[in-house]
């Protein structure tokens, strides 16, 4: 049986990567979190120095880009069960899911030339096909002919808050991690949607032909019965 590209895009915070490296396991098939690439990109322009106070140093970023000198990549952690993300060849899965990263991944990832060295890794990492792949627009401009395209939402409060709980449930797991505060967290979600729909190149908006998923009500057994359902009638 041909194997197929699934594409799911949606906004910060509504439970894509969870969902989708849940059907990806499900279904025998890869997983991919583009997203992780974004805030690895941002965790390495943090720790140059290329980015202070919001603004970036663009010229520098691109010509550590084009010299090689940024790279990305994943390898699965059989104890978790989960791809880790590498940067550099560095382990910074925990990393770059703190507030630090979260507060700065949408200016660089709507940088053109980042947008463009990541998408060219992406469709490499597709073009056969047997993967799922989540976040901002893999159905729009990573694979516009994925066979089968969903677009996740929810409303901003939700979303929020469970980031919020995530971002507690580390702190409180390690207190090196500063504990979170519930209106930085609103905020920056609301931003980054802002940020994210209205950049230049390629906005995060949903494709015509992608089926909607409002999970705002939804247990995560029910969104992992609702993809599959949609996953056996693609591939039929």
């Amino acid at each position: 049986m041909k194997k197929i590209v699934i594409a799911i895009d949606g906004h910060s915070s509504c439970g894509k990567s969870t969902m989708a490296k849940q059907l990806a396991k499900e279904i025998g098939y890869v997983y991919v979190d583009t997203g992780a690439m974004y805030r690895a990109v941002t965790l390495y322009a943090l720790r140059k120095g290329l980015l202070n106070n919001g603004n970036i140093d663009e010229a520098r970023l691109q010509d550590d880009i084009d010299a090689g000198l940024v790279s990305v990549s994943f390898r699965f952690n059989a104890e978790k069960g989960r791809p880790d993300t590498y940067l550099c060849g560095e382990l910074v899965e925990d990393e770059i899911r703190q507030m630090e990263v979260s507060n700065n991944v949408s200016p660089v990832a709507a940088l053109p030339f980042v947008r463009k060295f990541l998408t060219e890794q992406q469709k490499a990492m597709g073009k056969d096909g047997g993967i799922v792949m989540d976040g901002r627009d893999i159905g729009t401009a990573v694979f516009p002919n994925a066979e089968l395209k969903i677009f996740v939402t929810a409303s901003a409060e939700v979303r929020a808050q469970r980031r919020f709980d995530e971002l507690k449930a580390k702190a409180e797991a390690d207190k090196n991690t500063p504990m979170p505060v519930y209106e930085e967290v609103l905020k920056n979600v609301e931003e980054r949607d802002y940020i994210d729909s209205h950049r230049e190149v390629s906005p995060l908006r949903k494709a015509d032909d992608a089926l909607l998923l409002d999970n705002s009500h939804m247990t995560r057994e029910e969104q992992s019965q609702w993809l599959l359902e949609q996953f056996k009638k693609a591939i039929k």
